[in-house]
């Protein structure tokens, strides 16, 4: 927490869980006894994680790793090639649109040309 000031000037993102985490340590903690600070630990991984994205960071790296497992072990049946997925849509290209779709209708025929 360098400055405190967000990019707006108003309070940084991670302030509430800093008040949090300082709150924690002057109830629980005294000049003699510095104990109490364990208890103030899930406030201080809070605010490490405000400021830092690694659990999050992680759990979505992890996420994307189970779908790419998922995808791989269950390959789609009929994929449209890259060529035909850029073509769709597009004008002149109303066979490629055909064969992506599966269907008769064309770009022209559904807005009425």
């Amino acid at each position: 927490m360098a400055s405190g000031y967000g990019l707006n000037g108003g309070p940084s993102r991670c302030f509430p869980f800093w008040q949090e985490l300082l709150a924690c340590y002057v109830v629980n903690t005294n000049s003699d006894d510095v104990k109490g600070a364990k208890i103030c630990v899930p406030a201080l991984e809070d605010y490490y994680e405000c400021l830092h994205h690694r659990k999050e960071k992680a759990r979505a790296i992890e996420l994307q790793r189970a779908y790419r497992r998922a995808e791989a072990a269950h390959p789609r049946e009929n994929a449209p090639r890259p060529g035909a997925i850029r073509n769709l849509g597009l004008l002149n290209k109303e066979e490629d649109t055909k064969d992506v779709l599966g269907t008769d209708r064309s770009i022209g025929a559904r807005s009425g040309k």
